[in-house]
């Protein structure tokens, strides 16, 4: 590396703001509570406590690149802008009546989301497209300029225009965006056919009002972010993190925030997949757990598993079906309620429960003296001796055991009848007990079987909690990278530029025309590849096709990964065969006389990867250095015992240390639980095996 080449990547999670530089003498690394009154003054601190750990001036900096979850919040707080729908005539309610399935069968109170946006702000147009893009019904022009005076003169912060099957012609809906660009230049206009051209009007309409409603909000902060950043003498050119794993310009992230939903996860799995590359690991379970939640990914051969839809806003016991279905490209994953600052309380059956309500950065936990009095998980780790009150975030956050200590037996231990270390420990292993559930759910709904996985932890708090996680999941090994503390922001170094773009295209295989997908796949790569190489001029690119498919009468897609090639119609032998074997691999057999049909494709464009060194495992063979024995409660033995505490500079390559163990860094720390025995890599890692295993 050059000093030509200075990037730092910035990932703003719910408590904390991590940061890493990527300097020509290494990396740069630190955590900053996050700042939820200007988020850009967090990120700033934490980019001037970096440069001035590498010795290096701001203005060397030549790349920022950010992940946040300001559009998560914003859906979830329901703060955006006033947004207006327009829709077509008979769809007004779509959003509202959703998919018509109870999430919760049982409860007879169940009450269904609201949508973003109130009926009263839904408007309709007396027009029809139909499945092929064939106009049934004109959309009158009149018409269009009336409720575009309607909706300028209401005055609509933003406005989201879904017209039926307007992915297939988007005549109707640019004539009406027309309208109202001639009236409000400036007002934001998000559309359907641009945002997610993809068939089923229930996410695409979903898809495009999210987008309109964050739309204002985000393309201000970014401002605020690009110009606070100048003032500080950065110059250099800022890139957003997609949900999707890649990079994309600050300006396009402005025009389609809704693709930023996951962005911040998403820089995670890329990291955990750079180490499983590297590690030659087929198969891996990503574990990133920082200090509001959890979220658990599959990797297989070196890439985290995608998708086309995604879930947010969950609003019933993280349920799925009760959040708000979008279709913007995304890493998959699952994610809980179950972070180091997961409030811990007492439900009305009297049992101890974790989650999803978080103390964040403000006030946080009750043992960083900030105001908070609930007890948290950070709490119960520390009063369980797996966190040193004075070296937490590198001794920037003194904690306090004593408040910890006060918060657990007001609002737990005394409920409960229990000494106050009980209460610490029936926290800890609810939570992990939840993220073992979920990690079981995600595998078996992928058809995978999770004992034949390495799990990746990463976050500030997996490092306290995969080894247990491991336990109760039955995996033998675990990774645990160097600067996992900050792997999202890590990861978000590691991401290639990329786009993907979508389009609806249903045929039945059976009448495949290979003529019209031709011509939908040659948009899609101009549409992909001008935004790419907007990034990255004319480097090498990669680009992967999926095509999603069903049988005829099913609800729902499988994506099959497909060659990027010219399409005929003697394809549809090979078409069928890789998706006989996409759906043998989910469900374990294929179904015999009906017909597979195509809904949407996927084309992806993205920077080449340059593929990381190899590591060969160490098996340990010299003891690491211990500095000083304390106790910690190790959950499986239910006991306070004994354990080596080690720097994790000390665990050079070939070192060992048995569990029971604690290894400190300024960012997390390690638990190595008495059934587990840590061993130090060549690359930095720390690899924690079962003792038994073979």
């Amino acid at each position: 590396m050059s000093m030509s080449d200075i990037r730092v990547g910035v990932d703003i999670g719910g408590t904390f703001t991590d940061v890493a530089l990527d300097h020509p003498d290494g990396m740069a690394t630190c955590k900053v509570l996050t700042d939820y009154t200007e988020p850009e003054r967090a990120i700033l601190k934490g980019i001037e406590t970096a440069a001035r750990k590498a010795g290096i001036a701001l203005h060397t900096i030549t790349q920022v690149i950010h992940g946040t979850t300001l559009v998560t919040n914003a859906l979830i707080e329901r703060r955006g802008a006033r947004t207006a729908f327009i829709t077509t005539e008979g769809f007004r309610d779509v959003i509202e009546m959703r998919s018509e399935n109870r999430f919760e069968q049982y409860d007879l109170n169940l009450e269904l989301p609201k949508p973003l946006v109130p009926r009263k702000d839904r408007f309709t147009l007396n027009e029809r497209v139909g499945p092929q893009g064939q106009v049934l019904l004109n959309l009158d022009a009149d018409e269009t300029r009336r409720l575009a005076e309607r909706i300028v003169e209401a005055g609509y912060e933003a406005v989201a225009i879904g017209l039926m099957h307007a992915y297939a012609n988007d005549a109707h809906e640019r004539m009406m965006a027309d309208a109202l660009k001639k009236l409000a230049p400036d007002l934001s206009i998000s559309l359907s056919s641009v945002i997610s051209p993809q068939m089923r009007e229930l996410p695409r309409f979903n898809t495009v009002i999210a987008n309109a409603y964050v739309q204002p909000q985000v393309s201000a902060y970014l401002n605020r972010l690009v110009a606070k950043l100048r003032n500080a003498d950065i110059s250099a050119p800022v890139f957003m993190l997609h949900s999707g794993g890649g990079l994309i310009s600050v300006e396009t992230a402005s025009e389609q925030p809704v693709r930023l939903l996951e962005s911040g996860p998403a820089g995670g799995a890329i990291f955990a997949a750079e180490f499983a590359r590297s590690h030659q690991i087929d198969k891996v379970m990503s574990f990133d757990m920082g200090g509001t939640t959890a979220k658990i990914c599959l990797i297989e051969d070196g890439a985290p598993k995608t998708a086309n839809t995604f879930e947010v806003a969950r609003t019933y016991r993280f349920k799925k079906g009760s959040g708000m279905t979008v279709s913007t490209p995304v890493v998959e994953m699952v994610e809980i309620g179950a972070g180091g600052g997961s409030i811990a309380s007492i439900d009305t059956m009297g049992r101890i429960q974790v989650g999803p309500r978080s103390a964040a950065s403000e006030p946080g936990p009750a043992c960083y003296q900030r105001g908070g009095a609930e007890p948290t998980v950070t709490d119960s780790n520390l009063v369980l001796g797996r966190l040193d009150p004075d070296n937490f975030a590198g001794g920037e956050i003194p904690l306090s055991v004593g408040l910890a200590q006060q918060a657990l037996s007001e609002r737990i231990a005394e409920a409960q009848s229990i000494p106050v270390s009980e209460a610490a420990f029936g926290v800890t292993e609810m939570v992990d007990e939840n993220m073992a559930n979920a990690a079981r759910v995600h595998t078996v709904e992928n058809g995978r079987d999770i004992e034949h996985f390495t799990m990746i932890g990463f976050g500030g708090g997996a490092p306290l909690h995969a080894c247990r996680l491991c336990e109760k999941l039955g995996i033998k090994a675990l990774l645990i990278p160097p600067g996992a503390g900050v792997g999202s922001a890590i990861g978000f170094l590691r991401a290639p530029f990329s786009y993907e773009a979508t389009r609806g295209v249903f045929q039945t295989l059976a009448s495949f025309d290979a003529d019209a997908v031709n011509a939908a796949l040659e948009a899609m790569e101009a549409e992909a590849r001008a935004f790419v190489q907007a990034g990255i001029g004319d480097g090498r690119t990669t680009t992967r096709l999926t095509a999603f498919m069903r049988y005829a009468g099913q609800g729902w897609e499988i994506p099959v990964p497909l060659p990027h090639k010219i399409f005929t119609s003697g394809d549809t032998d090979a078409i069928l065969a890789e998706f006989e074997s996409a759906y043998r691999m989910l469900f374990g057999r294929t179904i015999d006389g009906l017909a597979p049909e195509i809904t949407n494709w996927s084309l992806i464009v993205a920077s080449e990867r340059p593929q990381p060194e190899t590591t060969k495992p160490q098996a340990g063979s010299k003891d690491a250095a211990v500095l000083r024995r304390r106790p910690i409660f190790d959950a499986a033995l239910r006991s306070i015992v004994d354990a080596h505490e080690v720097e994790r500079s000390a665990m050079t390559p070939d070192s060992v240390v048995a569990g029971p163990a604690v290894i400190i860094e300024a960012e997390t720390t390690t638990i190595v639980t008495s059934a587990y025995r840590a061993v130090g890599q060549s690359d930095g890692c720390l690899l924690l095996v079962r003792k038994d295993a073979k």
